[in-house]
């Protein structure tokens, strides 16, 4: 029987070589989804996906954190004061808010690989072109928008690679992907040191100047941009989803592929006569099917609803809590970094006179401070040894455990950098929170794939990424309000918060090297 052709399967590393054998399919059984990952072996074909995937995670990266490194400049272009600035960086996580659960709620039931695509290329056409905003709100419509795709991209990305990786591999290599949020975070912060101190770059138009900062905010699209092409051209659908959604025959070729790729391009076939299938129960059927617009709503809705059911519903509330603590805690700080470190450049602590605040907020941001990306860049590369001790112990220590400590630990990290006095002991703490807090994310982007089903998991995922967003938005407000004032406050804040999210990890079950139902 020839085999269906289908936009989802045709990418990539795609095989037109039949496996249906008919000298070896004797031999060949039905394997379920876990024995089919297994038997595809581990090579080739992982390697490739952690690096495409990999560079989505960080083109997500650069568009969220690009908004950071802009402020010490564009608040003199833009007109901003501190309140402003804080909603600017608030718009994106409002947009990311909105676009998580939507879009999460598309990949479970369109397909993980086409709302990765349109959700990057959103992403990076809105970041694109909010570079040419001649004035404050219109950017700020345009990084709305930009953040729409990314509240897509950020938590589909972990459902589609999890779904391809062997159940004893799957922690470490989701900890290898989400270390490319650091590559991003390197990345924006090494473009916007080479490219926002050159005024020479500025470029004068009949309608506006072209500063440098602009052009920083172009170059932070093209990541977004391509990680969308390379998807569209090569890349093939989730196996899990297509086995899930009775799609036997495509899912069989991507394992195939798989098969092939990880043997060095053997001649021999995948060893499986078909897939076992699981039977729809009777709430899945016609799932597309035609609907009332209310009846659009409550089915769009019923995820959430899942979530907080039966034994789901103690670690859904127990990661309500740690996704709220730490997106208010990381985001509010993080993006707030370069400013603090701008403020500090005469030397002490960001929060220790009102007076010299006020000033350095009302100074000029011409000619451009290179200290500040410097540090950032610093700020931002300290997340190598937290990621490479995730990748190291995820697999034997399990999600659990490393999440609580590390949320712990960074609320310390948190409280001494308000104790500090010095430019200079600011910055050693601030990479040690960034050390340490990189390895509270990577061990939640393990536990959130792990702890749910298939059919809930991308919907999850971005249900909580939305209330993280929602986090994220008052964290940037809080600071952006209080900054000037008592930025005492939201230090403290942010402490307590992360503590609190450290406790209730402890709430969680154990993931270890579970296989994905």
């Amino acid at each position: 029987m020839a085999r269906r052709a289908h936009e989802d399967t045709e990418p990539l590393l795609h095989s037109s070589h039949a496996y249906e054998d008919d000298d070896q399919a004797t031999n060949k059984k039905k394997l379920s989804y876990e024995e089919a990952v297994e038997a595809t072996g581990f090579g080739l074909f992982h390697w490739l996906l952690l690096v495409i995937c990999g560079w989505a995670n960080a083109s997500d990266a650069v568009e969220i954190l690009c908004v950071s490194f802009l402020l010490p400049t564009a608040r003199c272009d833009l007109h901003l004061s501190s309140a402003d600035m804080g909603v600017l960086t608030a718009s994106i996580f409002l947009g990311m808010m909105v676009g998580g659960y939507v879009w999460g709620y598309l990949a479970d039931r369109r397909g993980r690989r086409s709302v990765l695509v349109v959700s990057l290329a959103v992403n990076g056409v809105f970041g694109a072109v909010a570079s040419l905003a001649p004035s404050f709100w219109l950017f700020l419509l345009l990084r709305f928008f930009s953040g729409l795709g990314v509240g897509g991209s950020i938590p589909v990305i972990f459902s589609y690679f999890s779904e391809f990786q062997p159940c004893l591999r799957r922690g470490a290599m989701i900890s290898a992907l989400a270390t490319f949020w650091m590559a991003g975070n390197i990345l924006a912060a090494g473009v916007a040191w080479l490219v926002i101190p050159r005024t020479s770059l500025n470029v004068r138009l009949s309608w506006m100047d072209f500063q440098s900062w602009r052009l920083f905010v172009v170059l932070c699209s093209i990541p977004s941009l391509s990680s969308a092409l390379i998807f569209r051209l090569f890349m093939p659908e989730s196996p899990k989803f297509l086995m899930e959604a009775g799609r036997e025959t495509e899912a069989l070729s991507v394992f195939q592929t798989m098969f092939r790729l990880n043997n060095n391009f053997a001649i021999k076939t995948f060893p499986a006569s078909g897939l076992v299938i699981r039977p729809k129960e009777d709430g899945e059927k016609d799932r597309l099917g035609p609907r009332s617009f209310i009846g659009l709503l409550k089915q769009a809705f019923d995820p959430i609803k899942q979530l907080f059911v039966g034994q789901l519903a103690s670690r859904s509330v127990a990661l309500l809590i740690i996704f709220y603590c730490i997106s208010f805690g990381y985001y509010g700080l993080w993006m707030w970094f370069p400013e603090l470190f701008k403020r500090m450049e005469d030397g002490g602590s960001a929060c220790a006179n009102t007076s010299r605040i006020q000033s350095s907020a009302n100074e000029s941001c011409y000619p451009v401070k290179t200290a500040v990306y410097m540090e950032g860049f610093i700020t931002a590369a300290s997340n190598l040894p937290g990621n490479i001790f995730t990748i190291l112990l995820m697999d034997r220590l399990g999600g659990k455990i490393l999440l609580s400590v590390s949320l712990m630990v960074s609320s310390v990290s948190v409280f001494v950098i308000y104790v500090v006095k010095t430019k200079y002991q600011s910055l050693i703490v601030s990479c040690v929170f960034s050390g340490v807090s990189v390895i509270s994310w990577n061990a939640l982007d393990v536990l959130g794939t792990e702890l749910y089903p298939t059919q809930l998991r991308s919907s999850a995922l971005g249900f909580f990424t939305g209330v993280g967003r929602v986090a994220a938005i008052m964290g940037n407000v809080v600071f952006g309000q209080l900054v000037d004032s008592s930025c005492a406050v939201p230090l403290l804040m942010v402490s307590a918060l992360l503590l609190a999210g450290g406790v209730a990890a402890l709430r969680l079950p154990q993931t270890k090297q579970t296989e994905l139902t």
